[in-house]
């Protein structure tokens, strides 16, 4: 324990200078919004854009992809350099960079240099989100307070993508498209201007260790290749030879990753960050849910504004359930039940009730009732993934060695960036597919141009219902997972979250506070 577990466990420095810990948590929250609504804001603003800029068919997929490949090629980069240089200066110049990105993006003229624009987000991203993350790990140690501050975080990091569904929709409906990218850059203002006054680094958490080289371009190449074979897969199929040898490529350099940092002396990635029986249940299980949940939102966006006929705004606010639940799973049930309950019983029923409310969209048809089957879905998948989400953000960066909270928060944002782009190809594949399969089979059956237009919705909602039984399917491994491998003790019972049994956090030097 170090010397500031005595004292008020909110401070985590003699300076006191965590007494600003709840501002600070406002600017941080701020930012991280920003981060994850631009993951779909600029979906909703894609069409008008690629008109506007003249993007093929073949290339548009560059606007989300180019985001994609950065920010999840980068991230482990990204944590060790917030270790290196200081989590506050990290998340600052992460904000700054993210801010020009953005208005790079605005004034784009060409595809070029939007999907640069988007590559410049992705990588000041990776820089931010990490840096973010291990603020809340090293600035709130005492266990009500985490719960609190990791609830709103929670809530955020799950509700942020609907929001910017609704933002997207009401920028490009009502202004332009340009607007998805400048919005960005007053958030990026207030958080960096805030964080940079009221946040005070707790001392000695700094990894000064040298910089791994070989592991950042190892685990760089090998998630890129890995996302971008997804990505890749998606518009070219599983059999295309490039994402065949991205597959290989990414199985190769992973593995040689791997063993690299097990025999250098500073590595990128610990070996022990991930082995911990806790985190890694937390990583594996928040990836699979986050790929469950992914194409989820990409299939209800064109089920309401292809089958059902609702405008960018309406679809937007039909998601606003879905955001409700999320906040309320976050900050009331995860929050609440966080220092009283081992953190296995809020993510195994939390992913459990996620699967059931995928569950009920797995009898989706054209003409079903929003009110009667959408509504209830959306809020069973935002209460458990919110309940799931709060104590999966606090825990995975908990235990660990402060010189490692930002490669450890990095790992949570990697399972969530490659969790992302996996399930995006992979649902929408098998969507694809079975679309495909069910209008040959039955096209031959309409006889007039309104039945065929029929068949085309149902076959659309078939391909829909086929994916989504797989992501159910998902979720349930998901909640299997925490259930089996999250075993971090009961609240209180012991100043650690290890769980591993190898007791190589044993010596950790802040307070940490185990579930």
């Amino acid at each position: 324990m170090s010397r500031s577990a005595s004292k008020d466990p909110g401070v985590a420095a003699p300076s006191g200078g965590d007494a600003n810990r709840w501002k600070a948590l406002a600017f941080i929250a701020l930012a991280q919004l920003m981060v994850v609504l631009d993951a779909t804001i600029v979906n909703i603003a894609l069409p008008s854009a690629q008109t506007d800029l003249g993007i093929s068919d073949g290339n548009r997929q560059w606007v989300v992809t180019a985001y994609a490949l950065a920010f999840g090629g980068l991230l482990l980069f990204g944590g060790r350099i917030a270790d290196l240089w200081g989590r506050k200066r990290a998340f600052v110049l992460g904000l700054a960079g993210f801010a020009a990105a953005s208005a790079l993006g605005g004034v784009a003229t060409s595809g070029a240099m939007m999907f640069g624009a988007r590559a410049l987000q992705g990588a000041f991203g990776a820089l931010l989100a990490p840096a973010a993350l291990s603020l809340l790990a090293v600035m709130f140690t005492d266990a009500k307070e985490r719960a609190k501050a990791f609830g709103i975080y929670g809530a955020i990091a799950g509700g942020g993508g609907a929001v910017g569904l609704i933002l997207g929709g009401f920028l490009t409906e009502y202004l332009d498209w340009r607007w998805t990218f400048f919005v960005n850059i007053p958030f990026a203002i207030i958080a960096g201007v805030g964080a940079y006054l009221v946040i005070r680094e707790p001392e000695g958490g700094r990894n000064r260790s040298p910089l791994d080289i070989p592991g950042v371009i190892l685990s760089t190449l090998g998630l890129v290749a890995l996302v971008y074979g997804f990505t890749r897969a998606e518009s070219d199929g599983w059999s295309d030879a490039v994402t065949i040898s991205m597959f290989v490529a990414s199985v190769v350099l992973l593995s040689t990753f791997v063993v690299v940092e097990s025999k250098v002396k500073a590595p990128l990635l610990p070996l022990r960050v991930i082995t911990d029986r806790n985190r890694g249940g937390i990583y594996l299980s928040l990836g699979l849910a986050i790929i469950g949940m992914f194409g989820l939102f990409l299939f209800l966006t064109y089920y309401l504004q292809v089958v059902k006929g609702y405008s960018p705004v309406k679809t937007g606010f039909a998601f606003l359930p879905m955001v409700a639940g999320m906040i309320t799973g976050s900050t009331q049930i995860g929050a609440r039940l966080m220092t009283r309950v081992r953190a296995r019983y809020l993510m195994g029923p939390g992913f459990f009730v996620a699967g059931v409310g995928m569950l009920l969209l797995t009898q989706l048809e054209v003409g079903s009732s929003y009110a009667a089957l959408l509504l209830p879905a959306m809020v069973l998948l935002g209460l458990g993934m919110g309940t799931a989400f709060m104590p999966a953000m606090s825990l995975a960066t908990q235990g660990v060695e402060p010189r490692d909270a930002g490669v450890a928060s990095a790992m949570v944002n990697t399972s969530q960036q490659v969790g992302g782009a996996i399930g995006t190809a992979l649902l929408n594949t098998i969507a694809a597919s079975a679309q495909a399969s069910y209008i040959k089979d039955h096209i031959a059956t309409a006889v007039s141009k309104p039945q065929a237009q029929l068949v085309t919705l149902d076959g659309m909602v078939h391909g829909y219902t086929a994916a989504i039984w797989l992501a159910v399917a998902i979720l349930a491994a998901a909640s299997l997972i925490a259930f089996t491998f999250v075993n971090a003790g009961r609240p209180g019972s012991t100043p650690v979250a290890s769980g591993s049994g190898d007791g190589v956090e044993d010596e950790v030097p802040v307070p940490v506070v185990a579930h």
